[in-house]
């Protein structure tokens, strides 16, 4: 057994390689005593145990006096073998276990959605995988499973991801980058069966409009993992301001800082590539059809519902940039289902407020349009300048109206229901 160590500040990470059973573990823990006593200050602190072959009871008293004395400590790349050890003896209920990353490559594999801070490859029929972008963080990922997992257990109708993966370089991946593998069964983008089934537009256009409001009837309770919508709106316009000059960015949080408060469960993304439906369902007519699953959850807050459907509008309706690669149909078939789908939303509600509605949705949408360069700091130099040409048109010569607009915001209050 050997173990090195390697250190970034006050984060230390101790790499073991080999087997750490009754023979080595006296040794070895002597060697990890004297190495971080030289170290001194440790606020975190990882064992890599990627090449872990086995351990004994000795080594897990090892990890256990670790954990004692160091209240940040993961363990993290550990086999199957080595896993189930530490599953069985409780230590994954104790400490943070992370399970080692297989390795894939969606080299053939189909594209079936584009977005902000990845792609959605088919792998085969049970499963598809989510490609983060280049440069994604590993924080990133695990915040996206945190979310979702959190969605979940509050009833947003969302699969599951169950494996974190390395993706190797391909034609279809330039560099080594990490994706999520989520389990659904021959399921296809709405988009894509909207684009294959046109007669059933309208059908699709309810599904989604009831998807909208099932997610807007969940309160999501105080001090969970969820969160504040309007906060990382704030945030992401803040991270633009790179592109627009401070008086543009003042309009975009004037915006936002007019939209009530709210307690709902908001996707954020919920355009249509971004819904997935069985395809084991011959068609949505009648009264069961295959209901709508969520996927890519790292946007998923909690907020107004004025901001997940301005957020929709953006992607439905005014979208900057390739509609039909980014949404997957072509515009005019994604902006007819997105008017029949909100008024499916609004439906029973009278003409009048239904109208004022609409316009306070297009006008949070204005926000979103430009908002979504902070997914992504790699964005090509000319999307950019397609939306910094479009701020003029869309935001500051409405701006009058635009504040008009923002103070019928208060009208709709989520009291007696999300649509009421």
């Amino acid at each position: 057994m050997t173990t090195t160590f390697q250190t970034n500040g006050n984060d230390v990470t101790i790499i073991f390689d080999g087997r750490l059973d009754t023979a080595t573990s006296a040794d070895t823990n002597a060697k990890i005593c004297r190495e971080l006593e030289k170290i001194g200050t440790i606020h975190s602190l990882t064992c890599d145990a990627d090449r872990l072959e086995y351990i004994s009871s000795s080594g897990l008293r090892i990890l256990l006096s670790l954990a004692k004395r160091y209240k940040d400590i993961r363990v993290t790349n550990v086999h199957s073998h080595v896993y189930m050890v530490l599953e069985t003896t409780g230590f994954t209920k104790i400490m943070s276990v992370e399970r080692a990353m297989r390795s894939l490559s969606v080299k053939g594999c189909r594209l079936i959605g584009i977005g902000g801070v990845g792609k959605v490859y088919r792998l085969d029929g049970d499963t598809i995988i989510k490609v983060f972008r280049e440069g994604a963080t590993m924080e990133e990922v695990r915040r996206e499973i945190t979310l979702s997992k959190e969605a979940f257990v509050l009833g947003m109708p969302t699969a599951i991801s169950f494996d974190i993966v390395r993706v190797m370089p391909s034609p279809e991946v330039c560099s080594e980058c990490y994706g999520l593998v989520y389990e659904l069964l021959k399921s296809k983008t709405l988009s894509t069966y909207v684009k294959q089934h046109p007669s059933e537009l309208d059908a699709c256009a309810k599904k989604y409009a009831d998807l909208f409001g099932q997610l807007h009837q969940i309160e999501v309770p105080e001090g969970g993992n969820v969160p504040s919508a309007i906060k990382r709106e704030r945030q992401q316009i803040e991270h633009i301001s790179r592109y627009f000059p401070k008086e543009n960015i003042d309009m975009l949080l004037g915006i936002i800082d007019s939209i009530p408060p709210g307690n709902r469960l908001l996707h954020l993304d919920l355009q249509t590539k971004n819904a997935m439906m069985q395809e084991d369902e011959a068609t949505l007519d009648g009264q069961g059809g295959s209901q709508l699953m969520l996927i890519d959850m790292g946007e998923i807050g909690y907020g107004h519902p004025l901001l997940d459907l301005g957020h929709a509008y953006s992607a439905m309706v005014s979208l900057v940039g390739d509609y039909e690669k980014i949404i997957g149909m072509p515009r005019e078939l994604g902006q007819r289902l997105w008017n029949k789908a909100i008024d499916y939303y609004f439906e029973g509600l009278p003409e009048e407020t239904v109208k004022e509605r609409k316009a306070q949705i297009e006008v949070v949408s204005c926000v979103r349009n430009f908002t979504w360069l902070s997914l992504s700091d790699s964005f090509p130099e000319s999307v950019i300048n397609e939306c910094k040409a479009v701020f003029d048109e869309r935001v500051t010569k409405r701006y009058d109206y635009i504040m008009d607009v923002c103070k019928t915001f208060s009208n709709w209050t989520c009291n007696s229901g999300v649509r009421g």
